[in-house]
């Protein structure tokens, strides 16, 4: 696969490793991992997401926290959510490793085959399979360390405003730093949303019809979660 890679013959290889289901179930992936992205951060009007929510959240936290003359609080949330997000691109990392190397040794996915009771299968087809989830964690890490970047800058942008909330400089740079907040979580979210799928891609391993279910629950749960959870509803209290 990687000589295909390095000669530029990748699509064809793709082309003529696939068949229909593989490639409809690819497609299922692919479109249900962006659906799921746009939705949830495009709902629909008075049907508004986790992620919407927490966003109104954000920008409240911003103006209490023009208030406070204490803001040690905000310092050590700041300190939790960098926490959080240095911890993913960790395991994120880790996890791409980890996939890479089994794409260069495929050998133990025999006994998988066999397990199954599939027909033998291809090292190259092995290593396709398995694509999708090494790029999935690449894109999870990416988006993880921007946002571990965007949280430092809030971070930064918090420190700048004003002990007086009188200040005129005081309710810009809290917007700004409520804007900042809320960009970095964007990004936290998609780094988790590209986490799910990209173990939800594993179950292509045995094959495209167990790859599709495990899309449409993934999905279903995710947006499940973002709409209908206990944790919306709370949210969504006025």
């Amino acid at each position: 696969m990687l000589d295909a890679l390095a000669n530029g013959l990748l699509p064809a290889t793709l082309a003529q490793s696939l068949g229909w289901g593989d490639a409809l179930a690819l497609l299922l992936l692919l479109a249900a991992w962006g659906a799921t992205g746009w939705i949830t951060e495009h709902p629909p009007k008075g049907r508004p997401s986790i992620t919407v929510l927490m966003s109104q959240v954000r920008r409240e936290w911003m103006r209490e926290f023009l208030l406070r003359d204490n803001r040690i609080f905000d310092a050590q949330i700041m300190a939790s959510l960098r926490q959080g997000t240095s911890f993913f691109a960790s395991t994120a990392i880790l996890a791409v490793g980890g996939v890479l190397a089994l794409i260069g040794n495929v050998t133990p996915l025999t006994g998988l085959a066999e397990e199954i009771g599939r027909e033998e299968t291809s090292a190259l087809l092995w290593q396709i399979r398995l694509l999708p989830c090494a790029l999935l964690l690449t894109h999870a890490f990416l988006k993880f360390v921007w946002a571990n970047r965007v949280f430092g800058y809030c971070s930064v942008m918090m420190a700048a405003i004003p002990m007086d909330p009188a200040d005129p400089r005081s309710a810009p740079r809290g917007e700004r730093a409520a804007e900042l907040n809320i960009r970095a979580a964007y990004n936290f979210n998609r780094g988790l949303r590209s986490m799910y799928f990209s173990l939800c891609s594993l179950v292509w391993l045995a094959g495209p019809l167990p790859l599709a279910v495990a899309v449409v629950v993934v999905t279903v749960t995710l947006l499940g979660r973002e709409f209908a959870s206990v944790p919306h509803d709370i949210l969504a209290e006025r």
